[in-house]
């Protein structure tokens, strides 16, 4: 099935629109992006000042009225740094905690007798799996990036090895797998069955995992050298809790953030099911606390509890024990913000429009189309979910003629959702603040995480969308 699109519009400021056409957004678009790579790899400016001052100029060159140019630099700002300084911040404190007790050392100790050193990296990639099904993407890597540090550290290997399988396996379960909101919102604008995207997920995510997260992480890690990040602390084993958690109890404080948020998400499907009634306080309540900031903070508390007197002797000391997690990650989560911001300018700029309207009439087969325009508007912008949400839009006319006339079936479609889906996540890089997240967290500075991650989210998306079409080609 063949198709012409028609443009979707993607959302901006209100209070203005964009006036430059497609070829001098596309233009600027490129420009900025190189300005940050000179001056950040180039001339060591730092990226916090290069993000903002590239955000400012480019503004500024897209036309956006400067009555309004703080506004919308300030709002990418601010709806980036609302949820990843959450995150982040609870999950060091988390992570602080568990690696203080000697937690992080027994499961790490664990980990190792009962896979092998050289299973390590698969065994930490499944566990990500496993925690990826119900939590996003940012929060289960700051949750699981103690374990993978302190792996890294009892094996002598590089964070590389260990933290990119655990970073591709709770990519693949984001990117394509429903309760996650990119595949869902795609399936809800295609009309795609939501048990067939979700088991052709899973067909599609594991073998992607394992190609671009395990072998991928073994080949680049020894490529590349990168020190051994200190945001949870560099303690001495010597100096670690003489009477350290159980691994039952280190593997239930993990794991509890996680039940938290899959609880909250089975009781909104349930609710969208006609199951539960949404007006029900105490079904609000009880979703309430699987959201992830809540569920975060919820497992922080009980980690002071039950670790609490393993970590410190008093409780003044228990206090500087948590602050010290939050000075390291401070950067962390401004550059993140910042490259939220930058995101966000290009996507108020009229940047999505301009290639959208680029994307029009192609007149190729529908699932080529969704991966295409996913893809484009991924590179062009930054955000994952702007880039599936639109690309299934862009197809629904399409999709939507081709069931009626009985040339699309139902696993057709939902191929097309995660054709779509694999676009999304092709080559993250500085516009992307998820780039800044795993470039930081893993120590890595803006030209390795270039290497390391770029590349592998490049072939995670090519993988996932050939794996995808070999399917479409029997639906």
């Amino acid at each position: 099935m063949l198709l012409s699109l028609k443009p979707l519009t993607l959302a901006s400021s209100p209070e203005w629109e964009p006036t430059l056409g497609a070829g001098p957004l596309l233009g600027i678009a490129v420009a900025a992006v190189a300005l940050i790579l000179i001056a950040i790899i180039g001339f060591r400016l730092h990226a916090f000042i290069t993000l903002i001052l590239v955000s400012l100029l480019t503004a500024i060159a897209t036309g956006i009225p400067f009555d309004t140019l703080v506004k919308e630099m300030t709002t990418g700002f601010g709806a980036t740094l609302g949820s990843v300084a959450l995150l982040v911040g609870l999950g060091a404190m988390l992570g602080k905690l568990v690696e203080a007790s000697g937690g992080a050392k027994v499961l790490a100790d664990a980990m190792i007798n009962r896979f092998g050193e050289n299973r390590a990296p698969l065994a930490l990639g499944v566990a990500s799996l496993i925690m990826g099904f119900p939590i996003f993407f940012d929060a289960g890597l700051v949750v699981m990036l103690p374990i993978v540090f302190a792996v890294a550290h009892r094996l002598r290997g590089s964070v590389i090895a260990y933290g990119i399988p655990a970073a591709a396996a709770f990519s693949v379960m984001h990117v394509f797998l429903p309760p996650h909101p990119g595949p869902v919102g795609a399936s809800a604008l295609l009309g795609a069955n939501m048990g067939l995207v979700m088991l052709l997920g899973i067909i599609v995510a594991v073998p992607t995992f394992y190609v671009t997260g395990i072998i991928w992480g073994k080949y680049i890690s020894a490529k590349v050298a990168v020190e051994m990040p200190n945001f949870f602390g560099s303690i001495p084993d010597e100096k670690l809790a003489k009477n350290p958690p159980s691994v039952g109890t280190v593997i239930g404080l993990m794991v509890l953030p996680v039940i938290l948020i899959f609880f909250n998400t089975g009781l909104t499907m349930a609710i969208k099911a006609g199951s539960l009634d949404s007006e029900s306080a105490f079904i609000q309540f009880l979703i309430m606390l699987g959201n992830t900031p809540i569920a975060l903070l919820i497992s922080v508390l009980v980690a002071l509890i039950v670790l609490g007197k393993k970590v410190a002797e008093d409780k003044v000391a228990l206090e500087k024990t948590i602050d010290s997690a939050l000075g390291p990650i401070c950067s962390i989560v401004l550059i993140t913000g910042a490259g939220g911001m930058f995101g966000g300018i290009l996507r108020a700029s009229g940047i999505g429009d301009a290639m959208s309207g680029l994307m029009s009439d192609l007149g190729i087969p529908l699932v080529i189309a969704a991966y295409l325009i996913a893809l484009a508007l991924r590179l062009a912008q930054g955000s994952a979910t702007v880039a599936l949400l639109t690309a299934a839009g862009l197809v629904a006319p399409g999709v939507e003629a081709a069931v009626a006339t009985g040339d699309l079936s139902a696993l057709g479609v939902a191929c097309i959702v995660l054709a779509a889906s694999a676009g999304s996540v092709f080559a993250s890089h500085v516009n992307d603040s998820g780039f800044w997240l795993v470039g930081r967290l893993m120590g890595m500075d803006v030209k390795t995480t270039l290497k390391v991650w770029t590349t592998q989210q490049a072939f995670e998306s090519i993988l996932a969308f050939l794996l995808v079409y070999v399917i479409y080609l029997f639906a």
